[in-house]
């Protein structure tokens, strides 16, 4: 397919392990051409993140579009790292980062309303895998560039499943509730929340998906190493050896919405107050001016057949 054929992305990444298999999905998916990546503060800091998704694009090996540095502090409140879940580098800890590519110059947020701006609009899309800090930072500074872009996909709220922070919030809006907030107030254009419900259940990592992903091959196994601090957690959470793949799960929501199962349109707000309840999120079917689309499950096996596809798995 033609490069100009491509439907066009941008994806904002707080790159760590699950981020590193979504990455990957989307670069291999040749239905579309990622304009740019942009990253934020969440898992790891923000230039941690710039090196794990350097490294990610290199084990890919697919093609290599421009990484900017984003926002490295949240809005109001203090960054707090994913060590337990994703090691100190975000990547369990493998010390494999690859110097060969570098980072542009320049700031993400500009860098995004630039390639929107040179794009006609309601072409472009943007999938977020970290906290929206970026995203409410571009819609703060150029609201009606930002009303150009067709859809805002998030890796954001627990779906129908608990926290996975706290009982009641899920991490990337737990990160910046602040930021969540004001793009659900001011974002001019459709949003799709997918919801860590979405990776769990049938659309969850087993051992035999496990084994066959990381005997693949050089990326295979770079993305199953890199993920073992989250294997090594679900022992004790789930008490077995698996994973919930939340940042794939968004991708391939946005990428190939046949796997979506379960999605309603719903008002949605969040808990911004300094409480327990910090980065809780409602959501209200019955309203009738409903501001997102909520995804809260995927088909198992469509899910998989897409993984596996876009991983060059047969």
């Amino acid at each position: 397919m033609e490069l100009m054929e491509r439907r066009k992305l941008i994806i904002d990444t707080d790159c760590g392990s699950d981020d590193a298999v979504a990455i990957a999905m989307a670069l291999n998916d040749e239905r579309y051409e990622i304009l740019l990546f942009s990253v934020v503060a969440g898992n790891v800091p923000a230039k941690q993140a710039v090196a794990n998704l350097l490294t990610t694009m290199r084990m890919t090996d697919s093609y290599y579009p421009d990484v900017y540095l984003g926002r490295e502090e949240m809005w109001k409140r203090d960054w707090v790292g994913a060590d337990d879940t994703h090691g100190k580098d975000g990547m369990g800890d493998l010390g494999l980062i690859d110097l060969s590519l570098k980072a542009k110059e320049g700031d993400a947020v500009e860098e995004i309303l630039k390639a929107i701006e040179n794009e006609e609009e309601k072409t472009v899309d943007i999938i977020t895998l970290g906290p929206l800090t970026n995203i409410a930072a571009a819609i703060e500074r150029s609201p009606e560039t930002m009303k150009k872009v067709r859809r805002i996909t998030c890796m954001a709220t627990p779906g129908t499943a608990e926290g996975n922070v706290t009982e009641y919030a899920e991490f990337n809006v737990w990160q910046d509730a602040e930021a969540f907030d004001y793009v659900l107030k001011e974002c001019m254009c459709e949003i799709l929340l997918i919801g860590w419900s979405s990776c769990l259940g049938e659309a969850m990592l087993e051992e035999e998906d496990i084994r066959k992903i990381r005997e693949s091959g050089r990326l295979g196994k770079f993305l199953i190493d890199a993920n073992r601090c989250l294997i090594d957690m679900n022992l004790d959470r789930f008490h077995r050896e698996c994973l919930d793949m939340a940042d794939p799960a968004a991708i391939a929501a946005a990428l190939y919405p046949e796997c979506i199962r379960d999605c309603e349109r719903v008002f949605c707000s969040v808990e911004t107050g300094n409480n327990e309840h910090y980065g809780e999120v409602y959501f209200d079917s019955s309203c009738d001016k409903p501001n997102v689309s909520l995804c809260t499950e995927l088909d198992g096996k469509k899910f998989r057949d897409y993984l596996y596809k876009t991983l060059k798995i047969s």
